[in-house]
Order: C-alpha cells, then structure tokens, then sequence
C-alpha cells in the first residue's frame, strides 16, 4: 500500500509538493498540543484563555515572523532578544530624562534599526559569517542595556501607555491582532510579490541571484534592518506590558523564537520556509507553555524540552525537504 502511494505521488509531483511540507507536522503537532491540553486543564477548551496566554509571546511571535525572512534569505540573527532589551532600556532612559512619549517610542525604535544596521553592515560589508557575528552582538547589546540601567527597573510611564495586553477587540488581546495582522501582510509579501520570490533566490544560490540582477547585499542588509526595528517595537510593547524595562528583559528568548521558525519548517539553510508554518508554531509554542505552566513543570525542565522539540524540528525539516527533492 505505501508502495502505491509512494510510486503515485513521485508520477504527481505538484501533488508531491503540497503533501510532503514541513508545514503540516506544524499543524498536527498544534493538534496534538491542544489535545494533551485538553487533558490537563478544560481552559484550553475557552478560546479567550488561549488568547490571554498569548499575549506575553507576541514579541516573539513578530520577531519571529521576521527572523523567518532572514533565514529564508541564508542568514540568522541571534542578537534579537538583546535587542528587545536594550531598545527597551533606550525608550525607558530617554523617556525617564524627560523626553515626551511619542519621541521616546521613535528613539527606542530608531536605536533597534541602528543596531540591525549594523549587523547587517557587518554581514554584507566584512563578510562575516551572520551566526558568529550574531552571537558576539547578542552579548555587546545586553551589556550596553545593563550599562545603561544597571539593576534599576525603568518605570513611571503614563497610565494610557502601561498594560497594553489588558486592552481588547472582543475577547482577542490587541497584541494577538497585531501580531495577526503583520503575520498576514509579510506572508503575503513573502508568497505573492517578486521581493519573496528573490529572497527564496538568495536563500537558495546567492551567486546566482548576483548575477540574476539581484541586490543580494542590499537585501540582506533592509532585512537585518527590518530586524532591528520590529526588536524595538516589541521592546516598546514589552515594556508597556510589564510596566518597567530593565536590561535581562527577554533573557534566553533566542530559543523560543528560533523555535517558532524551525517548528513552522523553514530550512536551516536557507531557500525554504514560509510564513504560516511560523504562524502555526507561534500557536505551539503558546499552548505548550500554558500547558507546562498548569501542569506546573519547572522552569529548567520546559527549557530541556524545548531545547529537545528544538533539534527534533530541524532533523524533521530537514527529512522532509530532503524527500521531496527526490
């Protein structure tokens, strides 16, 4: 019977392709997830539950979105959460030194694309090789936050601008929907413009793409950029959620994010991976630290596990594309 199916789809390969996708462990590990849930709390089975369980990993979940884009492209950024941070620590001492709110954001936002920029000048111009570089600015960005705030928590922001995730359309967070929002607008830029279409170009032959007339350095460098920014949003949004921004902000989160985008099927290497499968993941990651959190798992054992769905996810992606080239 496997036979069959096996000698079937290799004579259909446009059915091939849909069938044999990363994206879909996505989806039924995020079955699965609910299901285990299901069995430790019926609050998995309330939708608001699950959306007030989300809002403390929206930051990720944008970061996510992008990083997706840089390892599309062949690159990774391991410097994000370090940026969530110091962003953060940059809008809180410039707002604390009297600066208004509305300049503040821009500061701190601008401060998260200065620090993409550079990375991404670093990347494109030096040529060094963006996991090593990356690492090394995960550790420059979080000393210069906790240079700058030492062990004080930055706070005494304005009421109308703390507990972002306490304000809602409905039942749903506004983070959720703008996570949600921004998740659709980049998979659509992504799967239906020519700008997606060169980056899974770049991602897949970078010399090939040169001379194809692509902006290949350029490219790489608006993504690190892009990178940058979205880090200070979500500095911002941290910050508005827990009221203070203090320097080991997102601490450790390289992990869940690099999950996030290694769970929805984006190729390790590069050329490969879409949107959705994040998007999917993002909800994984969501519903699994929920569930530990009821089940009442320590910190270090969900860590351990992560870690492990971590490799699991790159063996499985990389199978799975492996098969489908043949």
């Amino acid at each position: 019977m496997l036979n069959k199916i096996s000698i079937y789809l290799s004579e259909n390969p446009t059915l091939r392709y849909w069938i044999i996708r990363p994206e879909w462990v996505a989806v039924i590990l995020l079955i699965i997830s609910i299901i285990a849930s299901l069995q430790l709390s019926p609050f998995f089975a309330d939708l608001a539950f699950i959306m007030d369980s989300a809002t403390p990993y929206v930051e990720y979940g944008l970061i996510a979105i992008v990083l997706t884009l840089i390892i599309i492209s062949g690159e990774i950024d391991l410097s994000i959460a370090s940026m969530i941070a110091l962003t953060a620590v940059i809008f809180g001492t410039v707002y604390n030194a009297g600066f208004g709110m509305p300049l503040s954001i821009l500061i701190g936002v601008l401060s998260g694309a200065l620090c993409g920029l550079f990375n991404g000048i670093l990347v494109t111009k030096l040529q060094i090789p963006s996991i090593i570089l990356t690492i090394g600015t995960l550790t420059l960005y979080r000393g210069i936050a906790q240079a700058l705030a030492s062990d004080f928590s930055l706070g005494g922001y304005p009421s109308w601008f703390i507990g972002i995730d306490y304000r809602y359309v409905g039942i749903i967070p506004i983070p959720v929907i703008i996570f949600t929002v921004f998740a659709i607008v980049v998979g659509f830029l992504l799967s239906s413009t020519i700008y997606g279409k060169q980056l899974y170009l770049i991602g897949t032959n970078p010399q090939t793409a040169k001379y194809s007339g692509i902006k290949v350095d350029k490219i790489k460098l608006l993504l690190f950029t892009f990178s940058g920014v979205i880090s200070g949003i979500a500095g911002v949004l941290t910050t508005s959620r827990l009221a203070v921004a203090r320097f080991n902000m997102a601490t450790g989160a390289e992990l869940e994010i690099v999950l996030m985008v290694m769970l929805g099927g984006t190729y390790i290497f590069g050329g490969r991976g879409n949107i959705f499968g994040t998007f999917v993941a993002f909800w994984i990651v969501v519903i699994l630290r929920a569930g530990f959190n009821v089940a009442r798992i320590k910190i270090e054992s969900q860590l351990t596990i992560l870690g492990a769905m971590l490799i699991i996810a790159i063996i499985l992606t990389n199978y799975i594309y492996s098969k489908s080239q043949k």
